[in-house]
């Protein structure tokens, strides 16, 4: 599974979106937006705006979510696989 955490430096829910990836144990590629404009761009692509974190699991996007909706996403992930 590839899982990639789109975030922006000093977002508090990006902070908040790491942090829960990483309490469950679940790795990751973590990619800067505002250090990698190619990330940023690909960011935008994939979720069709410019508000972070987005979460890329296998194709499967989540765009600008706290705690709860990750969570709820991640469920669905494992529900269907």
């Amino acid at each position: 599974m590839k899982i990639r955490l789109f975030i922006k430096p000093y977002c508090g829910w990006c902070d908040r979106a790491e942090h829960w990836l990483k309490a469950h144990d679940i790795k990751h590629e973590t990619l800067d937006v505002i250090a990698d404009p190619e990330a940023y761009d690909e960011m935008i692509e994939l979720s069709g705006q410019s508000l972070a974190p987005v979460i890329d699991v296998d194709g499967e996007i989540l765009a600008d979510f706290g705690p709860r909706e990750l969570e709820v996403f991640w469920q669905k992930l494992k529900d269907t696989a």
